[in-house]
């Protein structure tokens, strides 16, 4: 019952986490990647079914499994991150309503984010 429960759970984050994720190609703050990553942990716990048909994705399936198999996030990735992230952080910090702390903490935070990001092997070693 409780192993059911569980599954039950890491399914609906699963979705969850997916529906996040695509929100987030859209909403430059909003990270796509890491809702991604916590979708296949969430599917591979809960439905091999969905797990699989995610991994088959054309533009999702090979940035997961180069993830899941190396630690690898491809040069590609990092360039369309850092742009989107820095377009985020300029509109932000162009923003008068924005209070200072609020631009600081976004820009420490989406700085941790770009060193978290290059820090990743580009390919496989």
């Amino acid at each position: 019952m409780l192993k059911a429960t569980a599954r039950t759970v890491y399914f609906v984050f699963g979705w969850i986490f997916l529906l996040l994720g695509v929100i987030g190609v859209f909403l430059p703050l909003l990270p796509t990647t890491p809702f991604l990553l916590l979708t296949a942990f969430c599917f591979a716990r809960s439905s091999e079914r969905w797990h699989q048909w995610l991994l088959r994705q054309r533009h999702l399936g090979p940035f997961i499994l180069d993830w899941q198999r190396h630690g690898v996030i491809r040069t590609r990735a990092k360039i369309m991150a850092t742009l989107l992230i820095a377009a985020s952080v300029a509109g932000v910090f162009l923003n008068e309503r924005i209070p200072s702390l609020g631009k600081i903490s976004v820009a420490v935070i989406c700085g941790s984010v770009l060193v978290f990001l290059w820090s990743r092997p580009s390919s496989p070693s």
